[in-house]
């Protein structure tokens, strides 16, 4: 999960980053006080998960408690790269000497943590790296060791600052121990990216963060009690969440239920290959019994009519009977009249296709491999796109 830039110097605080002091504001006369708390000129941001504010006008530099007010007034009109702007960061403005970039990431290439600095920072790093590779200094980190002090000093030897200038000799003490401390707010709140852009020296001499963006692991969240998930915007993820289910929304008519990332995903592909288009990404894990398999297809009901329901698993832990003795109940419970294409292989399938004989349910069908469901689910689906797709209970 992506956190705002105030949640982000919440974490950077406690690490002891160098952060501005700041107050967020939800309204033109709350921004307005808070720039009052504060020394002016001040800096009013939008708060978004995005990049780009600056060039769309989201972040204001601010003399006068009126220009706060009116700028605080604009920002929150605003829509920035489709998100819609509902609070602000007002914080202490300060005089910038010079402005650079550092992270810490997940890399995909190296399978761990990478560190990455700039003595350039205020842009977007993936331009500076075409523009000029070698102005990137990139060092992986070892998962066991950590960050390694010959790599702090090849950041603070990469900063070259001028021993006569702001900050002097004290500047790259300061530059290392943010270095340090970033490495430490990943470890322990179990990010996937911590980045600072800008991180700036300011003409008094000081290194700080101007900005912060944090991304942490949602599967950690049970061991982060202070970091609160997002609620879902998308009714079919809330439902999903509740369950402990993976479910990310998507925007086509056919749902998609299946045990094991890969085998949805896989589904997904070949829904899209034969023509259709998947509602969703379902995954209700290995091992999962029937009320996984009912809230799995609640969730999928909770939002737009999909034309056809497509269900996939393959039983190694997971008993297909348990899955079946699911989709009835759901079925029955919420008098769901959507078509829904079972595909049941592997650990007691003959038991999971027995149980759904039994029930005998008008609108499920079963297949016998994973080519004839997709077939099945994207026929019926665009046979029902020519009139009413149902879903929901009671509708036809």
């Amino acid at each position: 999960m992506d956190l705002l830039e105030h949640q982000g110097k919440a974490l950077f605080a406690g690490a002891g980053l160098p952060v501005l002091p700041s107050r967020l504001a939800f309204s033109p006369a709350e921004a307005r006080a808070a720039a009052g708390e504060l020394r002016l000129p001040v800096v009013v941001k939008a708060q978004v998960k995005t990049g780009g504010r600056g060039k769309a006008g989201g972040i204001r530099v601010c003399a006068t408690e009126g220009e706060v007010a009116a700028a605080a007034a604009d920002i929150l009109g605003m829509t920035i790269r489709g998100h819609g702007v509902e609070s602000l960061l007002v914080e202490q403005a300060v005089e910038i000497a010079r402005e650079m970039y550092l992270a810490i990431s997940v890399s995909r290439e190296l399978r761990g943590p990478l560190l990455i600095f700039a003595r350039e920072g205020g842009v977007d790093i993936e331009e500076l790296a075409q523009r000029e590779p070698g102005a990137l200094v990139r060092r992986p980190i070892d998962a066991l060791l950590g960050l390694l002090e010959y790599q702090v000093r090849d950041v603070v030897d990469a900063a070259a600052f001028d021993p006569e200038g702001p900050g002097g000799a004290e500047a790259g003490r300061a530059l290392a121990a943010v270095a340090r401390a970033l490495w430490k707010l990943y470890q322990d709140h179990d990010a996937t990216l911590v980045e600072v852009n800008p991180l700036v020296l300011t003409t008094g001499g000081e290194v700080v963060c101007l900005d912060s963006k944090v991304t942490v692991d949602d599967n950690a969240f049970y061991r982060q009690p202070d970091v609160t998930p997002d609620e879902p915007a998308d009714e079919r993820e809330a439902k999903a969440r509740e369950a402990g289910l993976a479910f990310v929304p998507l925007d086509g008519d056919i749902g998609v239920v299946g045990n094991g990332a890969g085998l949805v995903m896989s589904t997904i592909d070949q829904i899209a290959t034969a023509g259709g288009r998947a509602a969703d990404f379902c995954d209700i894990g290995g091992g999962a019994r029937s009320e996984v398999a009912t809230a799995a297809l609640e969730a999928i009901f909770a939002g737009p009519p999909v034309g056809a329901v497509l269900v996939n698993i393959f039983g190694g832990i997971t008993r297909c009977e348990e899955v079946a003795q699911g989709l009835v109940e759901a079925i029955t419970r919420a008098k769901v009249s959507a078509p829904v294409v079972v595909r049941l292989d592997g650990n007691a399938a003959e038991e999971g296709h027995a149980v759904l004989r039994t029930a005998d349910l008008p609108n499920v069908t079963l297949a016998l491999d994973p080519e004839e469901a997709v077939r099945l689910a994207v026929d019926i689906a665009h046979e029902r796109a020519g009139g009413v797709a149902a879903g929901a209970p009671g509708e036809s």
